[in-house]
């Protein structure tokens, strides 16, 4: 069976396991589930039936059927291990693994999608200070993981790792709603030299199919 995953442009977290599946040079079949308001396709019974959690991203590959970026990505190590992005030693491999989650467990749900809605809806909190609570939540994250991070090319020296997969869509939401940056220069340094190479520029929201019916 064709690797198919379900995955929306926007999405950070399915933007990560578009990364590893092009690193790891593996064909897929990505099939559009919109997260937009007034779209919600997500939400109705169609995607429920497949994942019932109602997010993206979801793997199929006719052995396993899988939500949840680290997850899928852990799995694709294991099934997947020609190219490898978790390293063979330890403690490296544990310090990789500590700073995917990170920003998969520390920065990325405070800033999801149906936080910030709740936020803007439920608590009347205005354009302005739903940007305040993105960009502190990066901050706070981005502080540590700073620390953490090499001089490069990549987020722990010369190999690519998980690490590279799961800051690259980070920085793009940073970016996006003009985080301040400067105290972070390992952490751009990092993502512009990810965002140089093949994987990462396929990767990319703006080039994923449903990028262009917005």
């Amino acid at each position: 069976m064709t690797i198919r995953l379900y995955s929306y442009w926007r999405s950070s977290a399915a933007y990560r396991v578009r990364i590893a599946l092009n690193l790891k040079g593996l064909d897929y079949e990505t099939v559009a589930v919109s997260l937009a308001p007034g779209e919600s396709a997500h939400r109705k019974d169609e995607y429920r039936a497949i994942n019932p959690q109602m997010l993206v991203p979801f793997l199929e590959d006719g052995k396993i059927a899988i939500g949840q970026s680290m997850a899928i990505v852990e799995y694709l190590e294991e099934a997947y291990p020609k190219t490898r992005l978790l390293p063979h030693d330890e403690p490296l491999r544990s310090q990789v693994r500590a700073f995917c989650n990170m920003i998969a467990c520390d920065i990325h749900p405070l800033n999801n999608l149906r936080v910030t809605t709740y936020i803007k809806a439920e608590l009347g909190a205005d354009k302005a200070a739903t940007n305040a609570w993105y960009a502190h939540w990066i901050r706070e994250g981005f502080a540590a993981a700073e620390t953490l991070a090499s001089d490069g090319p990549y987020v722990f020296g010369d190999d690519l790792t998980l690490a590279d997969v799961f800051l690259v869509p980070q920085m793009y939401n940073a970016r996006r709603f003009k985080v301040p940056l400067g105290d972070f220069p390992k952490l751009v340094a990092t993502t512009d030299a990810c965002n140089e190479l093949s994987a990462f520029k396929k990767a990319a929201p703006e080039q994923q199919p449903d990028a262009a019916a917005i």
